[in-house]
């Protein structure tokens, strides 16, 4: 992926890929227990991550293995005692349905062992030295996914086995297969997919949207009076500036205008009827507050930021060095990586009241997704 962390990290749709996969499972009120394999460099951030989101007491962290067959066997056997199924998943599919999770452990629990699966569409050919050896038969051929369930005593069975053979395998129904007991195909989903390389991303970003089926845009302007003995708060970095901007808040025009903006996706009204400049609560508040408060408002609808542009309007000071720091803060409140807020800023060349530099102005505008 070249993302520089591990791609259960990476944001989809404004969340971690691993905390929408563990959503779904708990949405399905299945399991007693779910236990997570991380690599020992992220298990504090695994930490973390289920900690803002409420999820630490549903979820039990462990230190994974070299391997993913090693990772389910410690997953295994801290399994709580009297457990009789166990579902596998790759917490990198995070567009599994509630319906394949319950299909799939329904089979298992008749059959003894079930995996998802979809079959083969395109035609398979044999490769030897870079040229077409053979055209294989998918007639009877599928494609696994997970989730893959089995009972308990049938996984260990087979962890058993493969240990005496040495054999390695790429999923669990594999291992299974050592014990020739029988595995039932569950009809998983093309949606199903395992997030490996940049376009699995692209393509799943186009299956939410297209679940979704609403996408929300909002615009937003805000402009204040630059005056002296105030001080210049944008996009809430502190600026170095003889002048500040006016304001019953601190005025910071950045922050106004990405909350008029995302308001206005969600069909809210303006700042001005949230945060009344009559309030004595917000006399001086910090912006990013605010900010914070309307994605409230967003969560309560079901809404997250897509990403948003934002343009100042400044003739001075020069705002270029100061925007990493103001995109770091945008996009910690809005849930979304640094990169899915675009700042920029411009002058009017002495055109204008900022052009005269009697204050600074900002448009942003804002795309939101409707969660299902």
């Amino acid at each position: 992926m070249a993302a520089g962390r591990p791609k259960q990290f990476i944001t989809l749709a404004g969340e971690p890929i691993l905390l929408r996969t563990i959503k779904t499972f708990i949405s399905t009120g299945l399991f007693e227990s779910i236990l997570i394999t991380s690599p020992a460099s992220h298990l504090e951030q695994t930490q973390r991550m289920l900690a803002e989101n409420g999820l630490q007491n549903r979820c039990m962290i462990l230190e994974g293995g070299q391997m993913r067959q090693d990772s389910v066997k410690i997953g295994l056997d801290a399994l709580p005692k009297g457990t009789h199924y166990v579902m596998v998943h790759d917490g990198v599919r995070p567009l599994v349905s509630q319906q394949i999770i319950k299909n799939c452990l329904a089979m298992a629990k008749e059959s003894g062992a079930a995996i998802t699966a979809i079959p083969m569409q395109d035609t398979i050919k044999s490769i030897r030295n870079h040229y077409i050896s053979h055209t294989i038969d998918r007639q009877n051929l599928w494609r696994a996914q997970t989730p893959q369930a089995a009972s308990v005593n049938l996984l260990q069975q087979a962890y058993s086995l493969a240990a005496e053979k040495d054999f390695i395998a790429t999923d669990e129904s594999s291992l299974l297969e050592l014990l020739n007991c029988q595995i039932s195909i569950v009809k998983g989903s093309e949606e199903n997919i395992k997030i490996t390389v940049k376009e699995d991303l692209k393509m799943a970003e186009n299956f939410l949207r297209q679940e979704t089926g609403q996408l929300r845009i909002g615009h937003g302007y805000d402009a204040h009076r630059l005056v002296e003995k105030r001080k210049l708060i944008l996009g809430g970095v502190d600026i170095p500036h003889a002048k500040g901007l006016l304001g019953h808040s601190d005025a910071d025009a950045v922050v106004h205008a990405l909350c008029d903006a995302l308001l206005g996706a969600l069909g809210e009204g303006d700042i001005g009827q949230h945060f009344p400049d009559s309030a004595p609560k917000y006399k001086d508040i910090d912006s990013l507050k605010l900010l914070a408060e309307v994605m409230k408002i967003a969560q309560a609808k079901h809404c997250h930021v897509n990403n948003a542009d934002l343009t100042i309007i400044a003739q001075k000071p020069k705002l270029a060095s100061f925007l990493p720091q103001m995109q770091k803060n945008l996009a910690k409140i809005c849930q979304v990586d640094n990169a899915a807020i675009n700042l920029k800023a411009t002058t009017t060349e002495e055109m204008g009241f900022t052009g005269r530099q009697e204050g600074i102005s900002c448009h942003c505008v804002a795309l939101l997704v409707s969660e299902p």
